[in-house]
């Protein structure tokens, strides 16, 4: 039985050249660029491992090459296994 019900979860990715290249340009440019290429990155990373409609990302973050995603379990076991990613770790609140 799959496990359906959706956590968040933060994912980080290896060591990208071309994030870092673009990491260093601190113009405005540069920094646009960057942003769109971390989105575009983590959509496709997440169109090719998961199916459509089974998961919502939240967000892209730009200083650590990650982004957050609503996902369950197993959909994350399944991202752990991607060659592109370096973590995969459940979001815990503390009280």
């Amino acid at each position: 039985m799959q496990d359906t019900k959706s956590e968040s979860y933060f994912v980080f990715m290896n060591y990208d050249p071309q994030y870092e290249r673009l990491r260093a340009n601190r113009t405005k440019r540069g920094t646009n660029e960057l942003d769109l290429y971390l989105s575009r990155k983590h959509d496709q990373l997440l169109a090719r491992t998961l199916e459509p409609g089974s998961y919502k990302k939240t967000l892209s973050l730009v200083i650590v090459d990650g982004f957050a995603v609503e996902i369950s379990d197993d959909q994350a076991s399944v991202l752990r296994s991607a060659k592109e990613v370096r973590l995969v770790e459940k979001n815990q609140e503390l009280a």
